[in-house]
């Protein structure tokens, strides 16, 4: 076996997989089985009882991470004129407008997150089937299509995270790095699972939220009681 299998064969023994842990001892076991010689990323999945094909079961929205998220979130902006200017000083790392879209077009996708001014959507929309599936198109429901260029920057590069439900009913996110003290690490889960109720679509029956659980890049999945999770379990698991 390798040794890769057996830090994951050790640390695992530390999570009972049947068991689901207050969120406080979740985070704790999530930190503690971050070994690997890299700042593991803490991942947070949700299971919801959506079906997203239908629109009004769709899930989708922002957060911005109290404590960051940790990684380098690489911007770029559609914009011209002075807005470009704006992104630029905000520290967009690309900004452009038909030169950027060429470059796009051309394969080249080397960003994170992508901004636009409304008037540049003509020129963006152009580009759906390549940024749609990348979950890369700019959206005013998400603030990504503003006029505040370098708040959308800013808050790109210092602790949003985008979410969306899967056709399963999944929700996965890095919210943080194992480096993270656990009180980082509990602001951040709170602060998402929170985003994610808001988020609550009107065309849900039942239970909207079945299953959350945490875990670091390598490390194995903890789940978490939902009573605690949710506060005083107005949502429970199905049966």
């Amino acid at each position: 076996m390798s040794s890769k299998g057996k830090r994951y064969t050790a640390v695992a023994k530390t999570v009972n997989p049947d068991k689901r842990y207050g969120v406080d001892e979740a985070v704790k076991l999530v930190k503690a089985a971050a070994k690997a010689k890299f700042d593991e990323t803490i991942e947070i999945a949700m299971n919801l009882g959506v079906d997203p094909r239908h629109a009004d079961q769709m899930v989708r929205g922002v957060v911005t991470m109290p404590s960051g998220t940790g990684k380098t979130v690489r911007v770029a902006v559609f914009a011209k004129g002075a807005k470009a200017e704006e992104a630029q000083k905000a520290g967009a790392d690309l900004v452009g407008a038909d030169d950027l879209a060429e470059i796009i077009n051309g394969g080249k996708i080397e960003f994170d997150r992508c901004i636009a001014t409304p008037d540049m959507m003509a020129v963006v929309g152009k580009l759906g089937k390549v940024l749609g599936p990348r979950g890369l198109m700019p959206n005013p429901k998400l603030g990504s299509v503003t006029m505040d260029v370098a708040g959308a920057v800013k808050a790109a590069k210092g602790g949003q995270v985008e979410f969306r439900v899967e056709k399963a009913g999944l929700i996965h996110a890095g919210i943080g790095k194992a480096s993270f003290t656990e009180a980082q690490i509990l602001a951040n889960v709170k602060a998402f699972i929170d985003a994610v109720l808001k988020a609550k679509p009107t065309g849900v029956k039942g239970h909207y939220v079945k299953k959350i659980a945490l875990s670091s890049t390598m490390g194995p999945g903890v789940r978490i009681e939902l009573s605690d999770a949710l506060g005083g379990g107005t949502e429970k698991a199905a049966a």
